[in-house]
């Protein structure tokens, strides 16, 4: 069985975080899915499970931070192209989100972009030369 990774969220409205996760790219597994949590399925290895705040807190007995003031996580996905980072950032800042909650950086053989949902958890989008990536090639070999 692959590694997978199930992203735990505490949202304030549910049903509003759904169509967010909807509108970026997720499909809702009703399966895992009642009237306090969600599951929200990006791929075979990524899940995102939305949880109201009471349902969150029978998990923990810790503070749920507001995201939209303190940092907790960056979620940092990658992305097969340039246009695919820039494409969901601007599809997340027109659907609830905040897109480019943090400056977009440049770096050549990395591009990075950031967005928030409307709980304000920050997610970084990112393309990464593939050469690069592979270590066909140093990092060195781009300019600027």
């Amino acid at each position: 069985m692959p590694k997978m990774i199930f992203v735990n969220l505490p949202v304030t409205d549910l049903a509003k975080s759904m169509a967010f996760y909807e509108a970026i790219g997720f499909t809702n597994n009703p399966q895992f899915t009642n009237e306090a949590a969600a599951a929200m399925v990006w791929s075979d290895t990524i899940y995102v499970m939305l949880l109201t705040h009471d349902f969150w807190k029978t998990f923990t007995t810790k503070e749920i931070p507001d995201a939209h003031v303190s940092a907790q996580v960056a979620l940092c996905v990658t992305f097969d192209s340039r246009g695919e980072v820039d494409a969901i950032t601007e599809t997340a800042g027109r659907s609830g989100g905040k897109a480019d909650s943090s400056p977009p950086q440049d770096h050549g053989f990395m591009y990075q972009r950031s967005f928030e949902d409307p709980d304000g958890h920050g997610w970084e989008p990112v393309w990464m030369d593939p050469a690069v990536a592979n270590g066909e090639r140093p990092v060195e070999h781009i300019s600027g």
